[in-house]
């Protein structure tokens, strides 16, 4: 059985950004085992636009009754769904950008995040239609804040995640890259172990 990963990348810095190194590191692990397939997404290089009121207002238009720009539009966050829908685990290389994630993400964020499609409203709150599914962060990070009330972006992705239903979620810190070259290396090669370690367990 094949285990399909959806890798979803955000650095500004391309190949020199250590969020992208480690899922390349998560993405040559997973090439190296036949029963797992990747699909990469890069969110600079294919960048998408703020989200706007014409393209939210498409969202609300019967398919059916949509006009050709609104069609268009409304394809921008349909085509993100259907990719996140058909894998079995997403993977979210995030750096952390003045305590937050990268706008590029964010706007992911806005497309996938949609009331009746990801999830919907009931009576007792919003229900998560994208079931079945796991999430790894591979957060890397110039100082060191996992675990304190200066970490904002960890609560936000999984609350962002958990909205369309997807609650197994793991997160790999590479942490205090900043703090020197002893210290960049040694959180490095944690999270390198820990990424190979989750996936040799998919």
């Amino acid at each position: 059985m094949t285990t399909r990963a959806l890798v979803v990348t955000s650095s500004i810095l391309g190949a020199q950004g250590q969020s992208i190194a480690l899922a390349d590191h998560f993405t040559t692990r997973s090439n190296e085992r036949d029963t797992i397939e990747v699909t990469r997404r890069d969110l600079v290089a294919d960048e998408l636009p703020h989200l706007g009121v014409a393209e939210l207002s498409s969202w609300q238009v019967p398919a059916a009754e949509r006009t050709p720009e609104q069609r268009t539009l409304a394809e921008r966050s349909d085509g993100l769904i259907d990719e996140l829908k058909a894998h079995d685990v997403l993977v979210l290389a995030v750096p952390l950008y003045n305590m937050g994630i990268p706008s590029q993400l964010k706007a992911w964020f806005d497309r996938v995040l949609r009331a009746g499609e990801t999830f919907r409203y009931t009576d007792k709150g919003p229900q998560g239609l994208v079931e079945g599914k796991r999430a790894v962060i591979l957060a890397a990070r110039g100082g060191q804040y996992a675990g304190t009330e200066m970490d904002s972006q960890t609560p936000h992705l999984k609350g962002m995640l958990g909205l369309i239903g997807i609650t197994d979620v793991t997160v790999v810190f590479a942490e205090g890259l900043a703090m020197g070259e002893g210290h960049r290396d040694a959180s490095l090669k944690e999270a390198r172990q820990a990424i190979d370690g989750l996936v040799a367990a998919l």
